[in-house]
């Protein structure tokens, strides 16, 4: 039968609607589809991730580690001996960040500050994801994870605001938390941790808290069922204990993978406790004076609210951790950067759980939630706005207008005000003879930006000999007969921090028939000798002898 031109032309409209219809199916794979509120968080972590990058670099401990860093890329080896600072020449030195040195001068090289922000920036904003979705997978709520970056980011502040290898191990500390408190366990983990834990030990010396993580969690564990059972067999034949034993073992020797085998354990051991650490303010211990030691009491009171009014059942690991890395944090400020995941992690999930019942004894929950029950459907649109927003902020970013359009600003755009750039590079243009004092705040950018400068002090301190550091201290404070102590290191040159050591500048000033300014700025004092040391300095590595005791 003949079709009628009507019929055909119906037909082709059928089929033109069908083809517009087929245009807009979500074709996305099922596996990659989002919710709107995954959407929502990329767009937070992104601007977040944009503000970061234009944090201006400080002028610590950042510039030391590249410079070290150019020493290992320069002369193909790791130093066993101290290479920068002429005070702790022959000093045995282990290097426990020179992967993240190496690698961080080899960025830095191809892109410049802009690589360093971009590091930095991506290390936080890593640790803020992971902890969004280690709280998600326990509350299956999206508003919880604000409250625990509320509480990272409060109480962890002060430790994240330098660049330095410590921002590595915080990170590892942060997947393996994120690992342990997983629901299910992954057959990948047996190598991802492992792999994981030998570039922590060639990136950064906190690779122990690592260890101590795995094995709180499997003494957490084992005590849960000793305390319900009352049978200790119960324990050591527990899947979950026998697993996490057997990790924290293939972990330990994962660590054994670096230049200094299982030396790399005493060496940390031995830093930990070394004497010259204490006179600086992150290894004293904690106190209410602190802004961090502030924050974590008050994280600490809403957790012993939380823990007092939490329908979930506490597992024996929370008060491990909670207390025994506060108790590590009390001893000494800088432990806090431990502590404050593990804090903010379970303050969120306690604090959904009483939100959660709160609801349910109400006969119209959703009424007081914005969301309600509703969850939206997955769908293409929101995964591929999320890709959209990621690359808005990596091409906006200081690193992607380096990458995208070669765009390099002045370096003064990108690190802190107080960064000493004119002042080295007087001292570059003008070479001083002799050793240099300077301030221990800037000796690290000194090494880096400084050429062949006799630094006195970087932030390497632990290098120096303990009797040099008191010296430094000394000095820097003008106390005792300070001025005898420049003489006996030869030093023709200071270099100083006005925002820092003010009252030693101005001791300073008030030798005008020894020392004069040869350069100034609103941050900086360069003081020159007026009658040069030019014979040999004394040995400052020999021991003063003994005063003889008078009659």
């Amino acid at each position: 039968m003949s079709t009628t031109a009507p019929e055909l032309e119906q037909e082709h409209e059928t089929d033109s609607a069908l083809s517009n219809a087929t245009m807009f199916e979500d074709r996305v794979h099922d596996s990659l589809k989002t919710r709107p509120f995954f959407c929502v968080y990329t767009a937070i972590i992104a601007a977040f991730f944009v503000v970061m990058t234009y944090m201006p670099l400080m002028y610590t401990d950042l510039w030391g580690h590249l410079a070290y860093g150019r020493v290992i890329a320069e002369t193909g080896a790791i130093p066993t001996t101290e290479p920068l600072m002429p005070l702790a020449a022959g000093q045995a030195f282990v290097d426990t960040a020179w992967l993240t040195q190496l690698l961080s001068f080899h960025f830095y090289e191809w892109a410049g500050p802009p690589a360093m922000q971009f590091l930095y920036s991506l290390s936080i904003t890593a640790c803020l994801v992971l902890l969004t979705f280690a709280v998600y997978r326990r509350t299956e709520d999206w508003l919880t994870p604000v409250v625990a970056w509320g509480v990272f980011l409060w109480v962890e502040w002060q430790q994240l605001g330098i660049v330095r290898p410590q921002l590595a191990g915080l990170l590892f500390f942060v997947v393996l938390l994120s690992v342990l408190t997983s629901r299910r366990w992954h057959k990948a983990y047996w190598v991802a941790v492992p792999v994981m834990f030998t570039l922590w030990a060639n990136m950064h010396g906190s690779f122990p808290a690592g260890l101590v993580l795995i094995a709180t969690f499997c003494v957490g564990r084992f005590g849960d069922l000793w305390l319900r059972t009352k049978n200790f067999k119960a324990g050591l034949a527990d899947i979950t204990v026998r697993r996490l034993f057997l990790l924290m073992e293939i972990a330990a020797v994962a660590v054994l993978i670096n230049p200094y085998g299982l030396g790399l354990y005493s060496e940390v051991i031995a830093f930990g406790a070394n004497p010259n650490l204490e006179a600086l303010t992150e290894w004293s211990p904690m106190t209410l004076r602190m802004k961090q030691g502030k924050a974590a009491a008050v994280v600490v009171m809403a957790l012993i609210l939380v823990y007092r009014l939490t329908p979930r059942r506490v597992s024996l690991v929370e008060p491990l951790l909670l207390v025994g890395l506060g108790a590590a944090a009390l001893w000494t400020s800088r432990m806090i950067l431990w502590w404050a995941p593990v804090a903010a992690y379970y303050l969120a999930i306690h604090l959904n759980a009483i939100r959660v019942r709160r609801q349910r004894r109400r006969l119209r929950a959703h009424a007081d939630d914005p969301f309600g029950d509703y969850r939206p459907a997955p769908a293409g649109i929101w995964s591929v706005g999320s890709l959209g927003m990621l690359w808005i902020a990596f091409a906006v970013s200081t690193f992607g207008n380096r990458v995208l359009h070669g765009q390099l600003l002045d370096l003064q755009k990108y690190v802190s005000n107080q960064t000493p750039i004119a002042a080295v590079q007087h001292l570059n243009e003008h070479p001083p003879e002799g050793q240099i004092f300077n301030t221990y705040e800037w000796g690290d950018y000194m090494l880096w930006a400084g050429k062949d400068l006799k630094v006195f002090v970087g932030s390497h301190a632990h290098l120096l000999p303990d009797y040099i550091w008191k010296h430094y201290f000394s000095i820097s404070r003008s106390g005792g007969n300070w001025q005898s102590s420049l003489e006996r290191y030869g030093v023709n040159t200071i270099v100083a921090d006005k925002a820092y050591h003010q009252g030693f500048i101005d001791d300073v000033r008030e030798e005008p028939e020894v020392w004069s300014v040869d350069y100034e700025d609103n941050i900086a004092v360069v003081f020159k000798r007026i009658k040069p040391i030019t014979d040999k300095p004394e040995d400052p590595h020999a021991q003063p002898a003994p005063k003889q005791a008078g009659h």
